[in-house]
């Protein structure tokens, strides 16, 4: 199996699923607008910083694994 076709599926899947969500304008479809749902990030303090800290979690591990793993 070539895993960059598999990877190229699958950004391929998400720019179109995303830009559907995008061109149809209702409210809450977007990974960004679903991602505020699960935090609760627009009226939940503990949501906010719940996703800052998953978000800055992963950012550091991926970070460390792309250029030092």
């Amino acid at each position: 199996m070539d895993w960059n076709i598999v990877w190229a599926i699958w950004f391929a899947l998400f720019a179109l699923f995303e830009g559907v969500a995008l061109a149809d304008r209702r409210t809450g479809d977007t990974l960004s607008e679903r991602t505020r749902a699960w935090f609760r990030t627009e009226n939940s303090v503990a949501g906010r910083r719940i996703f800052a800290s998953v978000w800055t979690t992963f950012c550091a591990w991926f970070l460390w694994h792309v250029l030092w793993q």
